[in-house]
């Protein structure tokens, strides 16, 4: 359960939360959890999209960002809950900081998180004005996370759920938000959670989780980007082989590869053959075998850190979300880079994902993979 002593900063009056609420059954029950240990809760939904024009169509129901019934189905837990329940128009800047920057990494040949940037800029900005307008103390989410005060203040560790764990997709929060924010189920696993939701009587109990990036649905991130982009900006190029240059096809369009890709890449060898390397200045991309994607060392820049890291300093560093994390000695540290060393050689190090740092169970902070 939460700590009391979040619940004893506020002496005058119980506590209030803003909870970011999906849809989906881990918000609602984080909602639940809050309102039982006797905070004043209060539920916000982030409306993405314009649904009016029908501008997504995804599978409604799903646990997506972009549905309707979603927003449906958190007014409905709140409903259950006797909580307030707000819709937030987030439209202009989802469509700025998430889309955008989601289309444009592809198109300079980056494979980008687009989760991340919703918790940086909407879930722990926009909705953090939101808090301070409804005179709430906290914001909360169904992360699977946790927070734990420690001698350097409030930090952020992994949920008891590894399968689960989502502190990868936190790394850019600043240290000073952690004390307002609440992850009131990282302590569960998500068979206990459902079996929570049942006994809170949520109408969502049952509902299917959410799968990949919640804005593309079954379309595909290619099909995706073709319909915002035209087509002279999707840079065609040659697909060649690596290392010999050897030329085996060509391509529409270099944002429809990403590292370490094998299925749909336009040619056919006989063997297994991965995408090794895209090269945006001249759109080629080069196809390799197994053995070609893997690296020891690599640069990030425009990093964030909650606690310090030093020169000399093993950590475990995960290099995309499912990656299990592998130990790296931190080489070199200044105000523009960090480069690290991996004590073993690691698969499809690709540009536009994160390396996020550990100690432990810690979350140390990360950057973006040059």
């Amino acid at each position: 359960m939460l700590k009391t002593s979040k619940e004893s900063s506020v002496n005058d009056r119980k506590p209030r939360v803003l909870v970011a609420m999906s849809g989906g059954v881990d918000s609602s029950v984080a909602a639940a959890l809050l309102v039982e240990q006797g905070y004043e809760v209060i539920g916000a939904t982030m409306q993405v999209w314009d649904y009016s024009a029908d501008t997504c169509d995804i599978e409604e129901g799903h646990g997506t960002c972009c549905s309707s019934t979603d927003v449906d189905d958190a007014r409905a837990v709140c409903d259950v809950l006797d909580i307030p329940f707000y819709v937030i128009n987030c439209e202009e800047k989802f469509e700025s900081f998430v889309i955008d920057d989601f289309v444009d990494s592809y198109l300079q040949g980056k494979t980008p998180i687009p989760c991340v940037n919703c918790n940086t800029y909407l879930k722990f900005d926009h909705l953090f004005q939101k808090m301070k307008e409804l005179n709430c103390d906290y914001v909360a989410t169904g992360h699977y996370a946790q927070i734990v005060e420690t001698g350097n203040g409030p930090q952020i560790v992994s949920s008891e759920d590894s399968w689960k764990d989502q502190t990868y997709f936190l790394f850019t929060l600043k240290p000073e938000l952690l004390k307002h924010i609440l992850f009131p189920v990282g302590h569960l696993r998500k068979p206990a959670l459902r079996q929570m939701a049942e006994e809170y009587g949520l109408p969502v109990a049952r509902k299917k989780d959410s799968v990949g990036i919640c804005f593309i649905g079954n379309k595909g991130h290619k099909n995706f980007i073709e319909e915002r982009v035209p087509k002279e900006q999707l840079h065609p190029g040659r697909l060649l082989r690596y290392p010999t240059g050897e030329i085996l096809g060509s391509h529409e369009g270099f944002h429809q590869f990403t590292i370490g890709q094998r299925k749909g890449l336009g040619v056919a060898t006989g063997e297994p053959i991965y995408v090794v390397k895209i090269d945006p200045s001249s759109g080629d991309v080069w196809l390799g075998d197994e053995e070609h994607l893997y690296g020891e060392s690599l640069k990030i820049a425009r990093t964030n850190w909650l606690d310090s890291i030093q020169e000399g300093e093993q950590y475990r560093v995960k290099i995309r979300f499912q990656h299990k994390g592998a130990l790296a000695l931190v080489k070199k540290v200044d105000e523009k880079e960090v480069e690290l060393q991996f004590v073993e050689p690691q698969r499809a190090i690709t540009k536009g994902q994160a390396a996020v740092f550990y100690k432990g169970s810690q979350l140390m902070g990360g950057g973006w993979i040059l």
